[in-house]
């Protein structure tokens, strides 16, 4: 934790406000493990993303960096099934957090899922941040139904990813519900059994993924921390960065007339390029860019802007962008294709030359 000075007030994470808003923020990255076999690529295989994406958790926590994320797709030469590469991102590391950005609960049974999250959790000492949502636009049509899912009669996709973190997050809570078997292989514990193993703690570190105002509220009605990543649907025609600052403070209006007894947690995601070698100039040097506006799954969207610059200039920037300032912590997108060597040097010149000017450290 960083030191405190005469202006700054304790924050509940471990992070500080001072009187113009700043906030010493969680910093970590967040992958969505590409690969191609294409030359340029440095990974070129599900192998060299899989162990790459250990290896730059490891080189991340030793930088000093706070989180180590990853996003899941299926059907697609990207990382899909999380548990595996977070266990052993937790065996690798000692105090890093280890999270998810997000995984589809449209794809995945809940109940087997507690222990998959249970056991990787007790791997890693309690240090998972396991973002969930509905999901994105996937590769294959509807492809959930490949996995043995489908929506409920008068019940939308979306509505099932929903209905399944919600089945998650209430297993999560580790109380009885299965009725032993009279006669069974191995002695019971009185009472209805519940799944094993529980990873205590861990429900307090599911974090919802929302892509509206709607469903940032509805998540912080229920209890769950908050992703924001770099796209959110259009509600007012305003940039981005308003618009998803205006999310956050609904959410956490939502959470304090719920009544929740612990402080929540948001995260946002950005793309952040400093460019301070040639090596930099010449991968980012034209990526600098303003807000998109676009239509995906049928909801008009607006897409972030990526932060290309010099320091300086990314430290003004970056000043003035709300959301990052109403949230405790900040999800790098890493261009994992890049290798490690480049992520790991990517990293640490944002914990280095930004991070501090902007009270972040």
């Amino acid at each position: 934790m960083a030191k405190k000075c005469c202006n700054v007030d304790a924050g509940p994470f471990g992070y500080r406000a001072d009187h113009h808003g700043d906030l010493v923020k969680k910093i970590g990255f967040l992958s969505f493990g590409h690969w191609s076999p294409a030359s340029q690529s440095q990974t070129r295989s599900a192998a060299d993303v899989l162990l790459q994406s250990i290896e730059l958790a490891v080189a991340a926590e030793e930088l000093g960096a706070d989180g180590a994320y990853f996003r899941v797709h299926h059907f697609a030469r990207q990382l899909s099934s999380p548990f595996p590469l977070l266990a052993a991102v937790g065996a690798r590391t000692k105090r890093i957090e280890i999270g998810t950005a997000v995984i589809d609960m449209r794809y995945e049974n809940p109940f087997y899922m507690v222990e998959d999250a249970g056991s990787a959790d007790l791997i890693a000492g309690g240090r998972l941040q396991l973002g969930i949502s509905r999901g994105s636009p996937e590769q294959v049509i509807e492809g959930w139904r490949h996995f043995g899912y489908a929506p409920a009669k008068d019940e939308t996709d979306a509505d099932m990813g929903r209905r399944n973190g919600e089945v998650f997050f209430e297993l999560l809570k580790g109380r009885g519900f299965a009725e032993p078997n009279p006669r069974p292989m191995f002695p019971n514990p009185p009472g209805l059994l519940r799944l094993e193993p529980l990873s205590d703690g861990l429900r307090d570190r599911i974090w919802w993924g929302s892509a509206s105002n709607a469903t940032a509220v509805w998540a912080a009605q229920r209890g769950m921390n908050l992703q924001s990543s770099t796209l959110k649907a259009d509600e007012s025609g305003e940039p981005f960065h308003v618009q998803q600052a205006r999310q956050i403070r609904l959410y956490r209006q939502a959470w304090t007339d719920a009544g929740h007894q612990r402080e929540p947690r948001v995260s946002v995601s950005r793309s952040i390029f400093p460019l301070i070698d040639d090596r930099d100039r010449a991968y980012f040097g034209r990526d600098g860019s303003s807000d998109q506006v676009g239509v995906i799954d049928n909801m008009r969207a607006v897409f972030g802007r990526s932060y290309a610059g010099e320091p300086s200039k990314l430290v003004e920037e970056l000043r003035r962008d709300e959301a990052i300032a109403e949230a405790d912590t900040l999800l790098l997108t890493v261009p994992n294709q890049l290798g490690v060597e480049y992520n790991s040097h990517l990293i640490e010149t944002v914990l280095t030359h930004l991070a501090p000017p902007l009270g972040w450290r």
